[in-house]
């Protein structure tokens, strides 16, 4: 008859838990498939926007930005799903303070879900830029008319309520008039077991927005 081992609890090796993975990940899109997806995130958010009265823009082929190899987008994922989709930059803050930030260029989300997706962003976000000594956080969201005017009003208040500030409207990054959105950076240590980040560090650029 075989012995039986009997458990050492006193050894020197004990059962470790291992956590459980994260449920969202963001990560760099880096293949064409990916990069497709993220395009028809895109075309799919415009025509939402579209039937709801607010803008999409004029100005530049949004989807084929995302096709682009060439371009460093990111894309927030569920068990493989393209949540939403951006492209993360670093800028400098405009008027007198010149200090660094992080530039969240062409964010969509995808269209017809709860503001979960947009509140996860602006979480990941708001660690992302603190992580990486950014101090703060743009965006922009397209607005060709006053900023309390419907529907574009109530989409601001959402924003609001997640924690960004609205601090003008102006020309934006592609030329047309954006609500400007700024977001303080926050150190989150609890969010990586909800989201997982491998999502480059920007680096500064010649064009770099310090003017925008």
């Amino acid at each position: 008859m075989t012995p039986m081992v009997s458990e050492n609890r006193s050894g020197p090796f004990q059962l470790t838990q291992v956590p459980p993975a994260a449920v969202y990940e963001m990560r760099m899109l880096s293949t064409a498939a990916e990069r497709e997806e993220a395009a028809a995130l895109v075309q799919d958010r415009q025509r939402w926007l579209t039937l709801r009265g607010l803008p999409v823009p004029a100005r530049a082929d949004v989807p084929a930005r995302f096709r682009e190899a060439q371009t460093a987008s990111a894309g927030l994922f569920e068990d493989g799903r393209l949540l939403a989709c951006m492209i993360p930059e670093y800028a400098s803050a405009p008027g007198q303070d010149q200090r660094p930030c992080l530039f969240l260029n062409s964010l969509h989300t995808l269209p017809g879900q709860s503001d979960d997706i947009p509140r996860l962003t602006t979480l990941w976000a708001s660690d992302f830029a603190a992580r990486n000594d950014l101090h703060v956080v743009r965006a922009e969201t397209l607005a060709r008319h006053a900023l309390d005017a419907e529907p574009l009003v109530a989409l601001l208040r959402r924003l609001i309520d997640m924690g960004w500030d609205v601090y003008g409207a102006g020309p934006g990054s592609d030329g047309d008039r954006v609500a400007r959105l700024e977001l303080p950076a926050e150190h989150r240590p609890g969010l990586r077991a909800l989201i997982s980040c491998q999502v480059h560090t920007p680096q500064p650029a010649p064009d770099d927005r310090s003017s925008a």
